[in-house]
């Protein structure tokens, strides 16, 4: 990091210092805002921390955070609420709602506009690579404020690796690494559970995609258009799912149910490996009672000896509009992301949840503060999301509705799971149904 990198993350204190008012408020004359959010557990108490902490750096904005369940849950209720009129002014909306809300049109106010009516100093090249390229629109103006980002990561119960004679020290690093380990645990772990995965469909699909260089979809994975077709049946996604059919089928993987629902299974000790987000390093923290430790995800050299990246989990800001909603209320929103984007703010979020620093300035406000020397492992989510080269197929996914095509892809990997088909079968069918959901997108974005 160098000084340029220093100061192009203090924009977010000079955006703030100048959308506050000249002249202070008293405390009956504080602009209400109200932020839904889908953080639950010890990220949601972080939620709270940073509304209480917002409301105390000011006197004119008085901003409440509100908890509206899972993350398709809030975006449900985020539309059904604009519908009524009664749209909150930010909502969280996790990364794979991206498509869906750049196509909400009048619903919201994109970030970059909203920089352009309020005067908030919004800079994209501020953000992290993979962070920015995922928030972003074509000609690189910031569609969505960056918020919580993580990417998906191997977690581990280094005691378990340890009494089954494995090197705690040295994780898998590939999926052959992966799968053997996992057969060992299996036959000699203390753990019930050699192996899981939490979000199985991001984590060994999407992030395998990505890391491997795969295109998910045509049209650079739906960059380039709402045209997009899924290729998630072909030969390397089947391979993927076939290997942990095969481990599942030794003893050597548990499929814990959909999202974060096999999380608890590692932090309770049930599961010697749990992939999972970095995100839930909060989680774990506080319920583990044993050694615990963080890896790169496993990788395929055969596919791609020079890994990519991985990419982001989590979720960005989206202002919203609402009838008779004022200026004020929208500078107050500005102000928000301003307070979010300071360095100190980026920091200090970042450390509280096991999410990615998402701006240059809060990963080195980070860095300096010892905290991944205090920590270690805890640079793993940047330094993969940083890795290799950023290429149209580990930028991510911009498909329209692409939480209903996670969960078709959810069911079919279940039968097969289930021994009710085969892997090409379970990816032939997602594919198919996916794609009928993405044709139905079109039509519908297309009026």
């Amino acid at each position: 990091m160098d000084r340029r990198v220093l100061l192009a993350g203090v924009g977010g204190l000079a955006a703030w210092t100048a959308l506050r008012p000249s002249t202070p408020a008293s405390a009956g004359d504080r602009t209400p805002v109200v932020l839904w959010h889908a953080m639950s557990g010890a990220n949601g108490e972080e939620v709270e921390r940073l509304a209480r902490d917002f409301n105390a750096s000011q006197s004119e904005i008085t901003l409440e955070a509100v908890f509206k369940g899972s993350y398709p849950e809030t975006l449900t209720a985020a539309i059904a609420a604009y519908r009524a009129g009664k749209a909150p002014h930010i909502v969280q909306i996790f990364e794979v709602g991206t498509g869906t809300m750049l196509q909400a049109g009048p619903a919201i106010k994109q970030a970059w506009k909203l920089a352009e009516e309020t005067g908030l100093a919004l800079d994209p090249k501020a953000y992290i690579p993979g962070v920015r390229g995922y928030y972003s629109l074509p000609d690189g103006k910031l569609a969505s404020m960056p918020f919580n980002s993580s990417t998906a990561v191997m977690w581990y119960n280094r005691d378990a690796f340890e009494k089954a004679g494995l090197d705690p020290d040295k994780p898998p690093a590939t999926y052959d690494d992966f799968a053997k380990a996992a057969r060992t645990l299996a036959s000699k772990a203390p753990t019930p559970i050699a192996s899981t995965s939490a979000w199985m469909t991001w984590i060994q699909f999407e992030e395998y995609a990505a890391i491997q260089n795969l295109a998910y979809a045509t049209q650079n994975d739906g960059y380039d258009g709402l045209g997009a077709e899924l290729l998630i049946n072909t030969k390397p996604f089947v391979d993927q799912l076939q290997r942990f059919m095969d481990l599942a089928k030794d003893g050597a993987f548990k499929y814990a149910g959909r999202d974060g629902a096999p999380d608890a299974v590692f932090y309770s000790g049930q599961a010697a490996i749990g992939f999972g987000s970095s995100s839930g390093r909060a989680d774990i923290v506080k319920n583990a009672k044993f050694r615990y430790a963080e890896a790169f995800l496993p990788t395929e050299p055969a596919l791609n000896p020079s890994p990519n990246n991985s990419i982001i989990g989590g979720a960005s800001l989206w202002a919203m509009t609402a009838p008779k909603r004022s200026e004020a209320e929208y500078k107050a929103v500005a102000a928000f992301y301003a307070f979010i984007a300071k360095p100190d703010q980026v920091a200090l979020y970042a450390q509280n949840t096991g999410y990615v620093p998402v701006t240059l300035a809060g990963y080195e406000a980070t860095k300096q503060a010892g905290y991944f020397d205090r920590n270690p492992g805890t640079d793993v989510p940047a330094r993969q999301l940083s890795r290799g080269e950023l290429t149209p197929n580990s930028r991510g996914l911009r498909l329209g509705r692409l939480p209903e095509i996670r969960a078709i892809l959810y069911e079919e990997i279940e039968k097969a799971l289930q021994g009710q088909q085969t892997a090409q079968a379970a990816m032939d069918s997602a594919a198919a149904r996916g794609n009928r959901v993405l044709r139905d997108f079109q039509k519908s974005a297309r009026g």
